[in-house]
């Protein structure tokens, strides 16, 4: 595998904040508290310890290279999804491509049912945690028990001195059926509202960057009301097309993986960061190169098959510039 982006200048003015959804990044231990039966070596799928780490190598080599072409450098902010739990962080950040990069992470276990978090992966020579919580989206199923779900992820901090909040997301899917489902994505939706609101509430000028994989669109309910009604910035809206999302289902792109900023990143200032641009990173290494699916991500597993890919997901990314 040759990397193609080694000669970019770097730019110290500028800093790439991504958000990557792994698939199913799963240790080799059973553990009691989470599904994770078919990802183990004697499982199914054969989860090995040799499969285990060529995954977190070519994710470490991914997450290096996002943003590069812009800045030269590799992103100082990423927001994970499915992730089992701290054990995976470490193991990733210490894998051959990112073990230079400096990463350090926040992550808190949540009560998923399929046992994957968020968390949020960060360069400490370029930003600084100041506080991180969780908030719990309380659903409940047709016979009123609890319907857990991830957890959403606040981590406020400074970027290169500049106070930002990122809020991380992995919403509800859409496998009972996109209309059936819809009630837990808003409910998720109207949660970052309220983490919103009390940004605002302690700090008007509140600098906010919602990174996530949303299981629904930028022109879904859920996300459009959340822009509307706060004032927000998607620049995902222009980036989808019939021939280019994040994830691909029966032939059909998806733009599912989001990244909404306050509308203040707009304020020109020589000391303050301002967005500059967002995208999908859908380099060709992280797609499949022949077949009916060509062009479609290069997927771990497909089904109980084992593929050897990255991720079920193309990460995306904004680029900041002071």
């Amino acid at each position: 595998m040759t990397n193609t982006f080694d000669d970019i200048p770097v730019r110290d003015d500028m800093q790439t904040v991504a958000f990557y959804n792994l698939e199913n990044l799963f240790d080799l231990i059973d553990d009691k508290h989470t599904n994770d039966d078919d990802f183990l070596p004697k499982a199914v799928k054969k989860w090995t310890p040799k499969r285990y780490q060529n995954k977190l190598r070519k994710l470490g080599f991914a997450i290096s290279n996002i943003g590069k072409l812009e800045t030269g450098k590799h992103p100082s902010i990423v927001g994970l999804a499915e992730v089992e739990n701290a054990k995976v962080i470490e193991d990733l950040i210490a894998s051959k491509h990112l073990e230079d990069c400096n990463y350090d992470y926040v992550h808190y276990d949540s009560l998923d049912e399929r046992g994957i978090d968020v968390a949020l992966l960060y360069d400490t020579s370029a930003f600084e945690v100041l506080n991180s919580e969780t908030f719990t989206i309380e659903l409940f199923d047709d016979d009123g028990f609890p319907d857990y779900t991830r957890d959403i992820l606040l981590v406020s901090g400074l970027l290169d001195g500049e106070k930002v909040n990122i809020i991380v997301n992995h919403w509800s899917s859409r496998r009972e059926g996109e209309k059936e489902t819809e009630h837990k994505r808003i409910a998720s939706s109207n949660k970052v509202g309220e983490i919103i609101s009390s940004l605002r509430l302690e700090n008007k000028d509140s600098k906010i960057i919602i990174v996530g994989d949303f299981n629904d669109d930028p022109h879904s309910n859920s996300i459009k009301r959340l822009v509307e009604n706060y004032n927000l910035f998607n620049p995902m809206e222009t980036l989808r097309s019939y021939n280019r999302g994040t994830s691909n289902h029966r032939r059909q792109w998806n733009l599912f993986d989001q990244i909404i900023i306050s509308s203040n990143f707009f304020k020109t200032s020589n000391h303050l960061f301002e967005y500059s641009s967002a995208n999908i990173f859908d380099e060709d290494f992280l797609k499949l190169f022949n077949g009916r699916y060509k062009g479609t991500p290069f997927r771990t597993y497909v089904g109980k098959k084992y593929k050897g890919g990255y991720s079920d997901h193309f990460p995306v990314y904004a680029v900041f510039k002071k």
